[in-house]
Order: structure tokens, then sequence, then C-alpha cells
């Protein structure tokens, strides 16, 4: 027997009736009911009830035993009474009459929240008592979840023919999208590690290696502000890269796994592999988004050129979007969703309602001439008793405007199915873009191979040139970027030069790759899917912080730990580290 339990409190069973058992926990709850005390004993599996009576030597330990108190009790297994049965949980049908109670730690402080309670209690508070937060039910579930998915995750890729390797923590700094995590080196004073913010070089060097597929569960580390799907500080990835492959190939791999990994671990409806590929473009025009929510039935439509050919000046010379709904809203809902227009951003929220005859009644009915009233309703598909809602901005503004008022609308008409998971790939990113300075840049991943290779980069304008970049997006959430790579040193050379960097920075920064993709490198491509934001979508989480062990809050703070902290100043003096103080 063990010396603290020899089963858990999910075991016990009426088999075990009139069997003697051990069983340890934390005490969930204590009712004194005057003759009998009754114990919920709670460990990480379940729930059993224990009982002792007046009779009892220990009823009065039992009874003052603080809640959430470590115990282990031994005791004989009875069946419950009728009245007393509990159908709720595994272990209802039975009681433990308590022989032996041991406190094993006690509880000498105020719990800061009921543990496993149904109130609302603040995330800094949780967040502060993790410890406590974790003994909860619901993110206990979460945890279970995260490792059974890796496990499952690791298998389909072991079982696909990808060779795990781990790659190193301590590397150098590169430009990837989002700032460092520096750690200063002792040894070479002056000098910096930075934490990877993704595997990228070290899975693409080893694609030179001969290593014909890879994967690993990554940790990744950017120094990034938080969102709802985003954990500030680390966060893991489901990384991988095969060599002499195409995009295609890629594709043909991870649908699979997506599909498989939802499948398995969620009830909800599951969209058929393979996912409808989406362009970069279209996306942006027909969903305002890269992440569109493809749950959401309604799209957008492009009416900048019927506007430029009527009266209504607001819209003339701007980019117009529009959004067909059936039905007609009401003045409250007009009016909420004007307000909600307001807040982000928009002067307005102009609409239309197609009546019976298909007239139109709304604000801008009158600008619209009569002669080019038939063909909005051909433009847009209109039908009686649509409506119709405008957005008129600049083109980077409209577009964006437009799919935050389609998710709004998504939301407000109860149109989005909470009970399907929806992929799709976004594909055809643009190589570049124009930074805020109007200077040409990567616009995503720079290791990207870009569409037409070394000709492209030559000979067309560079805002025209496409990546072969993709994401993998489900319901609104990006869950995973990928490309071709650049394994080309010449084309490489080429696409940095026109992101304004010299073969010389670029030997600096990427020195590695440089000098490998020099030794006869090979076609390879690669994505990583989010593990975080997979595992929010699978528990129906809000933040992604619920399917964290211990993540930092919003504001990459750990405030059970207390980091970021000060350090004493030997420790600074070590890695040669002198800190200024303003003033």
């Amino acid at each position: 027997m063990s010396k603290f339990k020899t089963h858990t409190c999910n075991e016990i069973s009426l088999e075990d009736v009139g069997k003697k058992v051990r069983i340890a926990g934390f005490v969930e709850t204590i009712r004194d009911l005057g003759g009998l005390v009754f114990l919920d004993i709670r460990d990480m599996y379940g729930i059993t009830q224990v009982v002792t009576s007046m009779e009892s030597q220990d009823v009065d330990v039992v009874s003052h035993i603080p809640i959430e108190s470590s115990v282990t009790v031994y005791g004989t297994v009875r069946k419950r009474s009728e009245e007393t049965r509990n159908p709720k949980l595994k272990t209802g049908e039975v009681e433990i009459y308590i022989e032996e109670i041991k406190v094993l730690g006690k509880r000498t402080a105020n719990l800061p929240f009921e543990v496993n309670s149904s109130q609302e209690v603040r995330e800094d508070v949780r967040l502060k008592y993790r410890y406590l937060d974790l003994r909860g039910q619901k993110l206990q579930n979460n945890l279970k979840l995260r490792a059974e998915v890796l496990q499952f995750l690791r298998a389909q890729m072991v079982e696909q023919g990808f060779l795990e390797v781990q790659t190193p923590i301590l590397t150098s700094s590169s430009p990837e999208g989002a700032r460092d995590y520096l750690v200063p080196s002792r040894l070479h004073p002056g000098k910096f590690y930075a934490l990877p913010q993704a595997p990228q070089q070290f899975k693409q060097l080893l694609m030179v290696s001969g290593i014909d597929k890879y994967f690993q569960i990554a940790p990744c580390f950017r120094d990034e502000d938080a969102r709802a799907d985003r954990a500030p500080g680390e966060f893991y990835q489901l990384d991988m890269e095969m060599s002499f492959a195409s995009q295609e190939d890629v594709f043909k791999v991870i649908e699979p796994v997506m599909y498989n990994t939802f499948k398995k671990f969620s009830k909800k409806k599951i969209a058929e592999y393979p996912f409808p590929r989406i362009t970069y473009k279209d996306a942006m025009l027909k969903y305002g988004s890269d992440k569109p929510d493809l749950r959401n039935p309604l799209y957008i439509i492009d009416l900048s050129e019927f506007f430029s050919r009527c009266t209504f000046k607001p819209f003339i010379g701007r980019t117009v979007r529009a959004i067909k709904v059936s039905g007609h809203m009401s003045k409250g809902f007009h009016e909420k969703m004007l307000e909600y227009a307001m807040k982000i951003g928009m002067k307005g929220l102009g609409y239309l309602e197609v009546q019976e005859d298909l007239s139109y009644k709304g604000p801008i009915d009158k600008f619209i001439p009569e002669e080019l009233k038939k063909e909005l309703i051909s433009l847009a598909k209109l039908e009686k008793n649509d409506t119709i809602f405008f957005i008129a901005d600049s083109e980077k503004r409209a577009t964006e405007l437009a799919g935050q008022i389609r998710t709004e609308l998504g939301k407000r008409l109860d149109l989005i199915d909470e009970d399907v998971f929806k992929f799709c790939w976004i594909i055809d990113f643009p190589m570049f873009e124009l930074d805020d300075h109007e200077k040409l840049a990567f616009s995503h991943n720079p290791f990207s191979m870009p569409q037409g290779g070394l000709d492209a980069l030559e000979h067309q304008n560079p805002l025209d040139i496409l990546a072969y970049q993709y994401d993998i997006v489900c319901n609104g959430i990006e869950l995973s970027s990928g490309a071709v790579r650049n394994h080309d040193i010449e084309i490489m050379l080429k696409a940095f030069s026109m992101a304004g960097y010299t073969e010389e920075e670029v030997k600096t920064k990427f020195g590695a790759l440089y000098t490998a993709f020099q030794f006869g490198a090979p076609p390879h491509a690669g994505i990583a899917p989010g593990i975080d934001r997979m595992l929010m979508l699978l528990t129906n989480s809000e933040t992604i912080r619920e399917v964290i062990a211990f993540p930092l809050n919003s504001k990459a703070e750990d405030l059970m730990m207390g980091a970021p902290g000060n350090v004493k100043r030997e420790q600074l003096r070590d890695v040669h580290i002198e800190i200024l103080r303003k003033g």
C-alpha cells in the first residue's frame, strides 16, 4: 500500500464496497450535518466523498480542517444511500467511511478566491495565485487536453516520417518581425544572445544538412504586445520543414494533421479538407481581413466605380465597400450599428433598404440617379427586403473598416455558426509593401521565395510581386504562417537588396544561411501552426492565457514569480551591464 494513496479520487466504484482504501487530495467542501460530517476530497482526476460520524474520534478534527488543505484519508468503501447518490460524479454511488485522516499540508492563509467557484475573479488575482487557479477543474482539463493534443500531434508527424530535432534557445538576433528578447553574454563583453522568435534559420539549415523532414514542438519568444489570441513573451508551435518540397507538399501534410486533431478533440463539426484557398487580394476585398471567419456568410463588394458616377459627395473619390444582409433592420439596430461605426473611427454608416418593388429607402437614396438604381441591384445582387450597408474611406481604411463592420453584423444578426470549425488557406501574399516612411519592406516573411524567382524581382513592379507565402486560418484566427523558402543565394540577395539590405548586412545578420546556401541547398518549405491558438479554439477559451499553465499577463508580467524583476548589481557586473538612471 502506498503511503499516501491506493486509488485516485476518480477510481472508487461499487466494486470496491467493503474494501479498505486510501486516497489523497485537497478538501473541497465540508458539510457538518450535526451527526455526520461529509468532506469532498478532490485530486486532478475527480472527487470522492468521505464521511465520519459523531461516534468517530476524528469528527472534531475533520470538521475543523481548513478548506483546500491537502489530506490523506484511509477507510472503508460503502454504498451511498439512495437519497445521497450523486449521479454527476463518477464516484457518486459510493463514499469512504473515515478510519484515519491526516492533514498533510494545512492551509494557513486566507484564500484569495474560492477554487472552482462560478464567481468571476479578476485575472490579475488569478495569475498571482496561479497555483490555486490551476486547482480548478476547468484549467486542469485544459492542461490535460494540451498534453493529449501534443502527444497526438507528435504521433501524426512521426507517422508521416518526420524527425523530431530540438534547435537552440540561445541564438543570434535577427529581424523576423517582432522584438527579440536579449540575453547578455558573460564571456563576451558587450555581446548578446537572443531567444528565438522561431526556429526559422535552424530548420532551414537542417534542410541544407540533409534532414528530409523535420519537426519539433518549438518554444518561441517574441517581445510583442498581447492580444486575446497572442501571448506576450513565449508560445509554442508545431514547427515543421520539408526538403525538396513545394507549397502543395506542405498542404498535403498539414491539412490532415489539423483536421484529425480538431476531429479527435472537439465535438464540433469540422469542414473537410482540402481547405478552401483564398488569395490575399480576394480575402482583403471580400472579407476585409487576411484572417476571414468563413462561418460568417456575409461578404464585401467594391462599389467605388459605381459611386464615382453618383452625386453623394462623401463617396466621390473614395474607396466604397458594401455589405448586403437579408431583411430590414429596426431603427434601434441601425442606431447601434452607427454607434459601433463611430467607435471604430467611421464618420457614419450609410445604408439602403430594398423595398418590395425594388425601390430604395434610406438616407442616400436621393443621391443615386434613377438610371443607376437598377445597376446597383445587379452589382450587389440585391433582392427585395435586403439591406445594404456602405463604408467609404481610403482604400486601406475602407478595407479594414468593412471587415470590422462585416464581423459586427455577423455577430449582431446571429449569423455565425458556433458549432463548426471552418479552415481556409490564405495564399499569394505580396512579397513587399511600403513602410511608414514609404520605403520598400518585406510584407511578411523575408525568407519566402518570390513567385517568378529572380526574373520577377528584376522586371516586375515590387509591389506586384507575390510570394509563396501561406497562412492557415480557422474561424477568424490565424493558426499558422508558412512559406516556400528562398534557398537560392542570388535570389535571396536580390530580394534583400530591394528591401534596403546590403550584401554585407545579409552576411552579418544571416551569416549561417548566407554561407550554407552556397553548398547546394535543396528547395524546401514549411509551416508552424500555433499550438496555443489551436487549444484556445478547442477549449472555446476567450484568451490564450486559459490554455497556458503559467502565462504572462497582458503587460508581459509574471505576477506570480515577480518577473521581470530587479537583479543584484553583482549579477549585472558579471554580464558587463550598468543601468543608467534618467535625471
